[in-house]
């Protein structure tokens, strides 16, 4: 089992930053890609950035070049950098980690991630 807990989230203004991060805990060597989705209120749970233990990651299209997912694995901490926040990105963030093997690389979506943690708030105003 592995358990996952996300800290970082504040409420901030449009064009400011914050840096989530989770900590996971268990059996962290079976994990093969860590992951950050959010949910806003009323619409389904979105993939934001994904990453593999050598470091190979990937961001949502919505926020490439302003998103930035990274890992630190001696302490298993996994991070998101988010610069240049819109009030769009205003949502609950997850961290998510799995020990399923997937066809997709590096996926983004919520069906291939089996742990979870239970969600940090992101608010943005304008």
């Amino acid at each position: 089992q592995v358990q996952l807990v996300e800290s970082g989230g504040d409420s901030v203004q449009a064009g400011g930053s914050l840096r989530l991060s989770c900590v996971a805990y268990g059996y962290t060597y079976s994990l093969l890609y860590m992951g950050w989705f959010r949910q806003a209120p009323g619409q389904e749970r979105e993939g934001v950035a994904a990453i593999k233990r050598d470091g190979s990651a990937r961001v949502a299209d919505s926020v490439e070049g302003r998103f930035t997912i990274s890992q630190d694995n001696a302490k298993n901490i996994l991070y998101l950098q988010m610069n240049s926040l819109k009030p769009e990105d205003a949502a609950m963030y997850y961290c998510a980690a799995t020990s399923l093997v997937s066809r997709r690389y590096l996926p983004l979506l919520p069906s291939d991630y089996n742990y979870w943690g239970q969600g940090t708030q992101v608010t943005v105003s304008s």
